[in-house]
């Protein structure tokens, strides 16, 4: 599993980079909606939707909605001095107060699951809920910076990335060597506290080299560092969310199209959660 794990990272790392810093913004807005355009057909199983006329309608339902996002948003001008435009900001901040509700879910299991499991509605807008959010914040952070400085939100990007590879890498070895108190058993049995901690540490290890390449200014620390927290917490979060959903639904993993790691949306959970958060953040402590 491991050596499937690696062989598949080595492979999907290069395509991340490429995409993030070799692409115009618009054709990485294409790239971005077909890879949660196939989020989408993987979370349909997650409704409990598996005949192949149905995943296909809801993966048209959000790749539509997508499509339309990419089409009305101005790409050029994402920002300005206050902030982002209206339209993606409020999309993030819906985005933001769904992982609140989110995480509130994932610690009431199974009990929580009385209120959402049997209704294919309410996963199928959670799941909207996920990946149109993502996608904006995603957007806003590649396009920042761009007319002065195109490779900036490139590396903010990366900087996100790289909290939550380092996170998944701490988490992964710290549990498989130290774990022994289970983080929440009745929703993802392999996550361990000890497996929580090592990916922190890891994660704020990343946060310091890159405080020392960048020369971080002294008054922006602690915004920088209480931003790179929450948000791998809450990254960890997304993981558990899935896992939530995944379990309700009798499911191991959202797919088989990536060796050692499931599917696309195993892939990409923390993700979903890390970018509005990191977004909001940003706008809120930083920028």
């Amino acid at each position: 599993m491991l050596k499937q794990r690696l062989i598949t990272a080595v492979v999907l790392i290069p395509l991340a980079l490429a995409a993030i810093f070799l692409l115009p913004l618009a054709w990485f807005g294409v790239v971005v909606t077909a890879v949660l355009a196939l989020a989408a057909w993987e979370w349909s199983p997650l409704m409990g939707v598996t005949n192949k006329a149905g995943r296909i309608a809801y993966t048209l339902f959000n790749t539509v909605i997508l499509a339309g996002l990419y089409w009305l948003t101005p790409f050029e001008n994402i920002w300005h001095q206050d902030g982002i435009v209206d339209g993606l900001f409020y999309i993030v901040l819906i985005g933001g107060i769904w992982w609140l509700l989110a995480i509130a879910l994932v610690f009431n299991f199974p009990r929580s699951k009385a209120l959402w499991c049997k209704s294919r509605v309410f996963v199928g807008v959670f799941g909207v809920l996920v990946l149109v959010p993502a996608w904006a914040a995603l957007m806003a952070l590649r396009s920042l910076h761009y007319d002065s400085n195109p490779l900036f939100g490139g590396f903010t990007v990366l900087f996100v990335f790289v909290l939550i590879w380092a996170a998944d890498i701490g988490a992964y070895f710290t549990g498989k060597r130290f774990g022994k108190h289970k983080l929440m058993p009745a929703v993802s049995p392999g996550k361990t506290m000890e497996g929580l901690m090592g990916g922190l540490l890891l994660a704020i290890l990343a946060m310091i080299v890159v405080a020392q390449l960048i020369s971080l200014p002294g008054e922006l620390a602690v915004a920088f560092y209480g931003v790179g927290v929450v948000t791998v917490l809450v990254s960890v979060f997304g993981d558990l969310n899935e896992s939530m959903f995944k379990r309700c639904a009798g499911v191991k993993d959202s797919g088989s199209i990536l060796p050692g790691h499931g599917g696309i949306l195993d892939r990409i959970d923390s993700l979903t959660s890390a970018l509005p958060i990191f977004l909001l953040g940003y706008l809120w402590l930083i920028h």
